[in-house]
């Protein structure tokens, strides 16, 4: 089973729902999480809870619980720690000690899904938190919260500290949150493109048409590869690759590129 620094295109189901939870599996995403909290309405949650399960696949399972202060955040985790799930998603991530409490009690992994002011602000500490593994982006909500547009240039700095907070903290660069368009991929694609520039390694997805536009995004092309090569091959010192200056920095990112492709370096 791969660990949460793998997953790259998970894919949310409403947990209300079992009869999906196999064809989530068998979507082509590399980890299914089954969510409790807004997909679910308030009169399905005891429901939900009790159709958790892991044993549809051998994939990660994630669950995405109801938020602390909510009437289902106790029995939500209560429920989590009696299932050999791969990691538990936190909404609304605000302060790392709640973060950590709920790794311990849950007994796995906790994503922290930063979608407030005070989840941004704070998201360095959430980082560094015990338990937690990785941090996710809940842009919808964000932009709730700060009244804000749901544009790339507007929540540039935002995915950009969360990178910058994750890689502070040691852990597994974040995941990016979910395109709303269903229809066509290409959005979705558009916006994993842009967040794999960025530095994170990962997008919420919510429909089975995004994952294959998604691992497509995140996987390193042909060119890239290619110019890895070339990079490689080129020893050592300041040398000039396709017009371009290389020196060892340059050679680290070549590397990366190959192991995020799986191929050896040489």
């Amino acid at each position: 089973m791969a660990g949460l620094s793998d997953i790259r295109a998970p894919l949310f189901v409403p947990a209300d729902r079992p009869e999906r939870f196999a064809k989530a599996a068998a979507s082509g995403a590399d980890a299914v999480i089954l969510d409790l909290e807004d997909a679910v309405a308030a009169a399905a949650k005891d429901a939900a809870r009790a159709a958790l399960a892991c044993g549809f696949t051998d994939l990660p399972v994630l669950v995405r619980i109801n938020g602390a202060g909510t009437a289902w955040h106790e029995a939500d985790v209560a429920a989590v720690a009696a299932l050999p799930v791969a990691g538990v998603i936190l909404p609304k991530a605000e302060e790392a000690d709640a973060a950590a409490r709920l790794g311990q009690a849950a007994g796995c992994a906790v994503i922290g899904l930063i979608e407030s002011a005070r989840g941004l602000a704070n998201a360095r500490s959430i980082a560094a938190a015990k338990g937690v593994e990785r941090l996710a982006f809940g842009s919808i909500d964000y932009c709730a919260d700060l009244g804000c547009a749901h544009l790339r240039e507007v929540l540039l700095p935002v995915r950009s500290e969360l990178v910058l907070a994750s890689r502070l903290a040691g852990i597994a660069a974040p995941i990016d949150g979910v395109t709303v368009q269903l229809d066509d991929p290409r959005p979705a694609e558009e916006d994993a493109a842009h967040a794999r520039a960025l530095g994170m390694t990962g997008k919420l997805c919510i429909h089975p048409k995004q994952i294959a536009a998604v691992r497509r995004a995140f996987a390193p092309t042909e060119a890239e590869i290619g110019w890895a090569r070339r990079v490689l091959a080129s020893g050592d010192g300041a040398v000039s690759v396709d017009g371009a200056m290389v020196d060892e920095p340059v050679r680290i990112r070549a590397r990366a590129i190959l192991c995020e492709a799986g191929q050896d370096i040489d």
